[in-house]
């Protein structure tokens, strides 16, 4: 399994090379419409290259796609807690219950033997 993990990995650094060497011009990258930038009185421009750019705005979705994730399972991740507590409690409940005469035998097995 590891070598197909290898590969595929190979593949995708190889990718991101031919890419980034494909598009090494730089570019202007506006934040605003040229007409509301006049409007306004600014017009923030940065010039970097096209393949940085690309990267950018890729590693952004991820981003943006992580984070939107983590907020929507919140109430998964809280009911799973929530559970857990009451796992918890109901088994520290039943361990109590088991031992309640402190011989740390089955009551049920007692009464079938006849020893309680």
């Amino acid at each position: 399994m590891k070598p197909i993990r290898y590969t595929f990995w190979a593949s995708v650094a190889l990718v991101l090379v031919v890419v980034g060497l494909a598009n090494r011009d730089v570019v202007q990258l506006h934040a605003m419409p040229p007409s509301l930038g006049r409007l306004l009185g600014v017009s923030p421009t940065v010039e970097m290259p096209l393949y940085v750019a690309i990267f950018l705005g890729v590693a952004a979705g991820l981003l943006i796609g992580f984070l939107w994730e983590w907020l929507r399972e919140h109430k998964f991740r809280a009911e799973a807690r929530r559970t857990g507590r009451e796992v918890s409690q109901l088994r520290r409940e039943l361990d109590r219950l088991r031992d309640s005469d402190g011989d740390g035998k089955d009551d049920v097995l007692q009464i079938l033997d006849g020893t309680r």
